[in-house]
C-alpha cells in the first residue's frame, strides 16, 4: 500500500524506473502527445472527459511521490489568437500546489519550440495526457535526487 497521493500502477512503475534528470511531461488536452515526445517515453492517457483530470491534479500526485528539481512551462505567446497579457491562470494553481507540497521551486517558462525540443530528448520517460482545457497548461518536470 502506497502512502503518497499517487496510486496509478503504470505511472508508479515508470517513475520507479526513472532516475536523476529524467523528465516527465504533464500534457494538457490540446498537446500533440502522439508526436511530440521522447523516443523512449511512454504515454499514459488519463483524459476521461474535457477538464478531467487537470494538469494541476496530476502535478499534485506526482510531486507527492518523486523528488523534482526543475519545473518548466511552455511560454505564452504575446501575439496571435493564443496570446496572453500575463501568466495564464493555471500557473497560479501550479505555484500553490508546489508551495503546498513544500517545494522551493519557481516555474521556468521556455519558448514553445524549445519546450518541444526539451520533451523530445532521450531523458523524457513519460507523458501523461490529461484533458485539461486551460491554455498553456503543459508542464515538464525534471526528476531530482533523493536527499
Amino acid at each position: 500500500m502506497l502512502r503518497h497521493k499517487l496510486i496509478h500502477p503504470q505511472i508508479s512503475s515508470i517513475l520507479a524506473a526513472s532516475g536523476h534528470h529524467s523528465t516527465i511531461l504533464i500534457a494538457d488536452g490540446n498537446y500533440p502527445a502522439a508526436s511530440k515526445r521522447g523516443p523512449r517515453a511512454e504515454l499514459v492517457s488519463l483524459n476521461l472527459m474535457p477538464g478531467v483530470p487537470t494538469c494541476d491534479q496530476v502535478l499534485e500526485a506526482l510531486i507527492s511521490a518523486i523528488p523534482v528539481e526543475k519545473i518548466e512551462t511552455m511560454k505564452t505567446e504575446t501575439e496571435g489568437p493564443y496570446a496572453l497579457d500575463g501568466d495564464p491562470p493555471v500557473w497560479d494553481d501550479y505555484r500553490k500546489t508546489i508551495r503546498n507540497e513544500g517545494l522551493d521551486l519557481d516555474l521556468q517558462p521556455i519558448e514553445k519550440w524549445d519546450f518541444y525540443k526539451a520533451v523530445s530528448t532521450e531523458d523524457h520517460v513519460l507523458t501523461i495526457q490529461t484533458a485539461d482545457q486551460q491554455r498553456y497548461a503543459n508542464i515538464l518536470l525534471t526528476v531530482g535526487v533523493r536527499m
